[in-house]
């Protein structure tokens, strides 16, 4: 088989990137080793960027995310039995995030695609990469008993942290910087309305981190702090809703509705990044390269920044002929991915209960919020930031 571009998961970043390519008339096959029903069935993120819906929009897979994302002007930080609002859309110019499903955002793609005829292959087994240094990549793989090969111009590796793509490059090519947090997350989906269904709130307390956030108007997703060390096994649903009202003010508390949870996990936390991101015709997008802490909301987002780079860059590739994108990829997608991961560290150190936070620890962390949230420059930092910095696409 012969294409332009393969790409590697059939995440939203990998579908993402195959929909823009299509568009603009770029040949692309996508391989995912899990089934259509399992990436469907991966609960993520569910706050959008500005930026990442514009790109949603540029895909033409915008009218979902129009007409049932939920616009969210503000978030909500929340300390000292006190919620404070950050006005995001105002700070930013009109800028906003949408609560908008990973499920969904992904279900949106994947339609477009099957409506269009395009290929993508679940299920590939036994995926390798080969040639990515020089002028035509191959992609080997499994299905159905037999062993296929595609012959392209380049290689997309959008499948995640554990995928095939970064581990195919040569030892000592990739330098890789991490971060590990010495607790997780505990989170809980519900069919139940949001407590704030127009915004976001973040907790700080001296019981640990709590987080407020929704999928829709009947669905919820809460988090609280946990020990790395905790299991789900210890939590009932009834122990959970009563941990998490209190780590929050007594009026928000009493608004929360309960329910049987559909879904309970605990996630740890990380900061990582692998840099380059470009290894000849070998392209990272997405967890392939870097993963945040979910505190920022950066993750998904991160992804679509990548996806824009590299579409943009092939795009220039193949339509004018200039390699002038695709040579500075790495580069340009980096800087805002630093940047990113910043945020993401700061917010995370900022709101969560660390070893040595108890005592002076905690009243820091709670002078830099009331500095955070009476100081109209910082104020504008976290929203700048929490709503996407631009595109710096040249």
């Amino acid at each position: 088989m012969r294409t332009q571009v393969a790409i590697i998961g059939a995440g939203p970043s990998g579908l993402l990137l195959a929909q823009l390519l299509h568009k603009a008339g770029i040949d692309n096959v996508i391989l995912e080793r899990q089934s259509g029903d399992y990436v469907l069935g991966r609960i993520r993120a569910g706050i959008l960027e500005q930026g990442t819906v514009d790109l949603l929009h540029e895909a033409g897979v915008g009218r979902h995310v129009a007409a049932d994302g939920i616009v969210h002007h503000r978030i909500e930080l929340a300390f000292a039995g006190v919620r404070h609002p950050i006005d995001v859309h105002g700070l930013t110019g009109g800028k906003v995030v949408t609560a908008y499903g990973q499920t969904e955002m992904t279900r949106d793609l994947m339609t477009a695609r099957a409506a269009e005829g395009r290929l993508t292959v679940y299920q590939a087994g036994n995926v390798s990469l080969h040639d990515f240094d020089g002028n035509q990549p191959r992609v080997r793989y499994d299905k159905d008993g037999q062993s296929h090969e595609i012959v392209c111009d380049f290689i997309a590796g959008c499948d995640g942290f554990h995928g095939v793509s970064r581990a195919s490059v040569p030892q000592g090519a990739v330098t890789e910087y991490e971060k590990i947090y010495p607790f997780g997350w505990l989170g809980v989906l519900a069919d139940t309305p949001p407590v704030s269904p127009h915004a976001v709130v973040y907790g700080n307390s001296e019981r640990g981190f709590s987080l407020c956030s929704m999928r829709s108007l009947a669905r919820s997703r809460y988090y609280v702090q946990v020990p790395l060390d905790d299991k789900v096994e210890n939590w009932s649903d009834q122990r959970f809703w009563d941990e998490l009202r209190r780590r929050l003010d007594a009026e928000l508390a009493q608004r929360i509705v309960t329910g049987p949870s559909i879904e309970k996990s605990i996630a740890p936390l990380r900061s990582f990044v692998a840099e380059p991101m470009r290894f000849g015709r070998l392209f990272l997008a997405g967890d392939a390269a870097h993963i945040v802490p979910p505190t920022g909301a950066k993750g998904l987002n991160l992804a679509a920044s990548d996806v824009k780079y590299l579409s943009t860059s092939l795009i220039e590739h193949y339509q004018d002929h200039s390699d002038a994108g695709l040579d500075t990829y790495s580069q340009r997608t980096l800087r805002r991915v630093w940047k990113a991961a910043r945020f993401s560290w700061w917010l995370t150190s900022l709101m969560h209960r660390f070893p040595d936070t108890a005592g002076f620890g905690q009243r820091v962390q709670e002078a830099e919020l009331d500095y955070l949230v009476h100081s109209n420059a910082l104020s504008t930092s976290l929203a700048e930031n929490y709503v996407g910095l631009p595109f710096e696409l040249h």
